[in-house]
Parts: structure tokens; sequence; C-alpha cells
């Protein structure tokens, strides 16, 4: 019997359950993409060990990840469009079982450099096809539900993640944690090539002839990405001239890259030229501008807390990479109770409340840090990360449907693609400005990482570089606070 490839023929299958088999598909992969970039923050230490180098340097299997995942985001609506769901999908699980594979068994950190690019790359892409899917497959009454159950299996993956990883570094190394996501990338493989249509987003099939892609945009928007995260890191040593010259080749690029979205987007009625990266209409309405730059900030405090976290428990607070596994889990698992009520909240209640209040959490769970010290029990640590992740519940689901609800559906691919991306630029940069932050006031207060044992000066500079994560968390509310009221109904060509 022929296998259903197209969404007529999958819901004459399946019935109306299929919308929520088709979720439950998309959703394993992302477990596999987001654990992907989780997982690696536990054994950073390990591996600079092993590989005899710095943690500047090993920070960049975190960092490299995130600027692959960051930039590869952009391109997902062009594939989707270009080759449909299923190919684009099993694609990108393809690309992150081969990059887990190659890490696990690379004896050359650059090798193992590589092939955490190539699972960002994989993870960028699937990153934001599960809002498409909820945006276009499922009633606005069912939005949020549908958000907040995709989120719960989400955020298990970063729960489980740093807890699994912990135990597998202390028992086999560093290696180990590469062959975690293999099951699940097997798993989305199969479940994909039985509920992911073949067809392109609005049920179309898919068009190999249509529009290229606009490579030059891509670049740029590599080259910028790459500029900023360098000039970060060149700040370390102080405002100098490679650093002044990186950071302002990320802003050429940055007005760059926005002209050019521009122009392409005047051209678009003409279908044999590119399509814009990042239509330009979008930032036409309110929630979704003010909503990105939620998710900026946001994103620089989230994947900078992730990173940090467990670098200041095993280095600040001197436990073992098990242990820190063990008290992250408590937290994950209320993220992922928190998550499923909030998706449900975030059909009746206004979406700036919702994220102003996880905001404001966040920052108090960042503040209270300064209480801990070499003494302290470590339940008020775990109570601590359970507040920050209560925090991102309430955040996670209210904020994607709140920035996109008013956009026009053949705009809602581009919009789910431009969120995830600004979400991931600031998780990049925030991942990069703690390691600065910390090296800085480490540097300030007379001590290193290099040293053994911690001191209370140590424990100073992890305090104050979470409280400059509690600084981004508030400036992101003033931002969040615009999201209230409707937005106005924007098409691919502007308002309508």
């Amino acid at each position: 019997m022929t296998r259903a490839s197209t969404i007529p023929e999958l819901r004459a299958r399946y019935g109306t359950r299929y919308r929520w088999l088709l979720l439950l598909a998309v959703m394993v992969g992302s477990v596999a993409a987001i654990m992907s970039s989780t997982i690696i923050n536990v054994a950073v230490p390990d591996m600079s060990r092993h590989f005899a180098i710095g943690q500047e340097r090993a920070q960049w299997v975190a960092s490299g990840f995130m600027v692959a995942m960051t930039v590869s985001m952009l391109t997902t609506p062009w594939l989707l469009g270009r080759y449909g769901y299923r190919r684009t999908y099993a694609g990108t699980m393809w690309l992150l079982l081969g990059g887990s594979v190659a890490g696990g068994l690379s004896n050359d950190f650059s090798l193992v450099l590589a092939a955490r690019v190539a699972e960002g790359l994989a993870a960028g892409v699937v990153q934001p096809i599960p809002a498409i899917v909820i945006m276009r497959a499922f009633e606005p009454h069912e939005q949020g539900r549908a958000m907040g159950i995709f989120g719960v299996g989400a955020v298990l993956a970063p729960a489980m993640g740093p807890s699994l990883g912990g135990v597998l570094v202390d028992l086999f190394g560093w290696r180990s944690i590469f062959f975690v996501v293999v099951p699940f990338c097997l798993a989305s493989l199969w479940l994909s090539s039985r509920f992911v249509p073949s067809s392109a987003p609005g049920g179309a099939a898919a068009n190999r002839d249509g529009a290229g892609l606009d490579w030059p945009s891509l670049v740029l928007a590599t080259f910028g990405t790459l500029c900023l995260l360098n000039g970060l890191v060149q700040l370390h040593g102080g405002l100098t001239p490679e650093a002044a010259g990186l950071l302002i080749g990320a802003m050429v690029a940055v007005v760059w890259f926005v002209v050019r979205q521009r122009r392409l987007g005047a051209a678009a009625a003409d279908s044999r030229s590119n399509a814009p990266l990042m239509n330009q209409a979008l930032f036409t309405d309110r929630p979704f501008a003010m909503g990105s730059l939620v998710a900026f900030t946001y994103g620089m405090a989230l994947f900078g807390s992730t990173y940090l976290l467990p670098v200041y428990m095993q280095l600040g607070l001197q436990l073992s990479a098990s242990y820190v596994g063990t008290i992250l889990l408590p937290s994950g698992l209320a993220l992922a109770c928190t998550i499923g009520l909030a998706g449900r909240l975030s059909d009746r209640y206004p979406t700036h409340i919702l994220v102003c209040l996880g905001l404001t959490m966040l920052a108090a769970s960042f503040l209270l840090i300064r209480t801990v010290d070499l003494q302290t029990s470590i339940w008020l640590m775990i109570g601590l990360t359970v507040l920050s992740r209560i925090g991102l519940g309430f955040i996670m689901p209210s904020l994607n449907l709140g920035s996109m609800r008013a956009l026009h559906k053949d705009l809602i691919p581009q919009g789910a693609s431009t969120i995830n991306f600004v979400r991931m630029l600031g998780g990049a940069t925030g991942v990069s400005l703690c390691g600065i932050v910390l090296e800085w006031r480490l540097t300030a207060h007379g001590d290193s990482l290099t040293h053994t044992a911690s001191s209370a000066a140590r424990l100073a500079a992890f305090n104050e570089s979470f409280m400059m994560l509690a600084a981004l968390c508030l400036l992101a509310m003033v931002a969040a606070w615009q999201l209230r009221g409707p937005g106005r109904k924007v098409d691919a060509g502007g308002l309508s």
C-alpha cells in the first residue's frame, strides 16, 4: 500500500487526531536538537582538561553550535518551500545524527568543533518548524494548549540533558554525551516518514523550480554574527583595535543585511527574484517587533544562564558534574509543569502579563544567587534554579503566540524563523557575554578558573555575572509591556 504523504491523505488516514500526531513527530526532532544544544555545557570543564585548552576556547563548542543554529534558522522557510516538510525535516535529522556520531568519535578538538557546527546547522533548521505547524494546523483556541504540550516535551530535553550529561561525563567521559541524541534522531526519522507531509507550507506541493536561496544575505548574516561574537570575546582584553574592527564589521553587516532585505521584499512580486530571508513587513506589526526585542534579550539571559549555571556549580561551588545534573533536574521538571500550564493560560490572559511575570521571577532568581556561598545548603540552590525555570515557563509559549497571532498566514513561516533567529542570536551573544564578563570579573578580583580551589573572590565574580543577566531581564520587561493590545493584520506586502 502506498504511504500517505499529502495533508488530505494523512487526515483521511488518521482522522482528527492527525494534527497531534504531526505535533509529536516534529516535537521528537526538536527534543533531539535542543538536547544537543544544552547537554554539552556540563562537559565543558572535562573537555577543557582533555584537550589541554583554556576555558575560553572550550566554550566554542557551545558558542559554535549557537552561531550555526542561529544563522541556519533563516533558511527554514526557503527549505520548506523548496523541498517540503518531510524532506527538509528528515534531512536535518540525518545531519544531526551524523554530527553527533562524528563528534563522539573525534580525537581532535577541531573535529569536535566541526561536528558541533554540523549539529547546530541541523538544529537551527528544525527549530522554527513546530511553531509553523502549530500556527497552521491548530485552531486559535487550541494553539496555546498545543504550544504548551510541545513546550513540555521541548523543555524536558534541557531539563534531562544536564542531569543525564553529568552522570555520563562522570562515568564515561565527555564523548558519551554526543551519543545521547542518536535514539531521538532515529525515532524522529521513523515518525517523519509516517506523519510529516511532503507538501510545503500552505498545503501546496514543494516547488523545486522556485526562487533560489538568498546566499548573499545568508553570508552577511553569518559574517555579522561571527564578527559580533568574536568582537565580544576580544573585549575581555579591553577595547583593542581588533575588537573595535570586529564590532564595526558586525554593525556594517547588519545595516547591509537590512537594506538588502528591504530591497528584496520590494521585488518579491517577481517570482524569479530571491525572496528575502527576513521579510521586513514583519516588523510593521508592533507585537511582533516588540516580541522580537524581548526574544533577543530573553535569549541572552536564557542561554547565558544555561551556560553559566553548570560552570558556577562545578568551578565556583566545587560540585561534581553528576551532582550538578541532580541539582538541575528538579528545575527542569518544574519548567515542564509550568510551561504546560502557561500554554493554557496564554489562550486566556494577555501576553504582556505572563511574559513580565516570567521575567520578574527569572531576574529575582539571578539576584538571589548572591546569598549562596560554599557553606549554603544545597536546597537553596535547588530553590533558586526552580524559581528561574518557573519564570521561563511563563515566558516561552506566551511570547511566540503573542508575537505571531496577528501575522498573515503567508508570513507565519518567516515569522517563526525570524523570532527564533533573534532569540538564538541573543543566546549566542549571551553565552559569549557571560564568558567575557566572568573572565573580566575574575581578573578584577585576582582569581582565575585555572586555580583548583574556589574562593570568596571567585564567587563574587560569578555573582556579578548573574547580576548582569538580571539586568537583561529587567530591560526585556520594558519591551514586553509593549506587547499589550491587539496587533494589526500584516501580509507579505505590508498591512492589510
